[in-house]
């Protein structure tokens, strides 16, 4: 958590695969803890083709109904579901000449918003911003895009810098 909090949360990224990632990984988290999730990363990584969407977009019923199986993974039907319904949208935005990149970061504003939070119960579970996302999401086909989920993905894939002042890292991402 140390390691993820002080080199990964909050660096901007316009990297399609890692975004898709993400995406995938704060949708999993619905209802469990950063941590859980986290911790089974890397067997997210090795059931979901590397968060390749191509390849998942492939993924078969009886592939998917396997991966309720794998312990590596959270083997919630809907989420699985969902990883796969995400990788084909991301599909469709290719094919409309857009990339999953330039509509998330056009919906979150083009550029990083710096918050100057003084403490975490100022930080806020979602936006205006997060539930247009979501909505839009939605409206492409991703699903597990909450409102919520999307502010988590802003904070982590640094659309929005919600490192407390007083963290060393708000500065260093300002």
């Amino acid at each position: 958590m140390v390691a993820y909090h002080d080199e990964e949360w909050g660096v901007p990224s316009h990297d399609e695969r890692y975004l898709f990632e993400m995406l995938v990984l704060e949708g999993a988290q619905a209802g469990l803890s950063w941590s859980t999730v986290l911790h089974k990363r890397e067997g997210y990584r090795r059931a979901f083709a590397g968060f390749d969407p191509a390849r998942v977009a492939r993924f078969s019923a009886t592939r998917r109904e396997r991966l309720r199986g794998d312990a590596g993974i959270v083997r919630n039907r809907a989420k699985i579901e969902a990883t796969v319904k995400n990788a084909r949208a991301v599909l469709r935005l290719a094919d409309e000449g857009t990339s999953l990149s330039a509509l998330l970061w056009d919906l979150a504003g083009g550029k990083p918003v710096v918050h100057r939070h003084r403490s975490a119960r100022s930080v806020p579970a979602e936006t205006p911003v997060s539930r247009r996302m979501s909505r839009e999401l939605r409206r492409r086909g991703f699903a597990f895009v909450g409102p919520t989920i999307c502010y988590a993905f802003m904070q982590a894939t640094g659309m929005v810098n919600d490192h407390l002042v007083s963290c060393f890292r708000h500065r260093e991402l300002s």
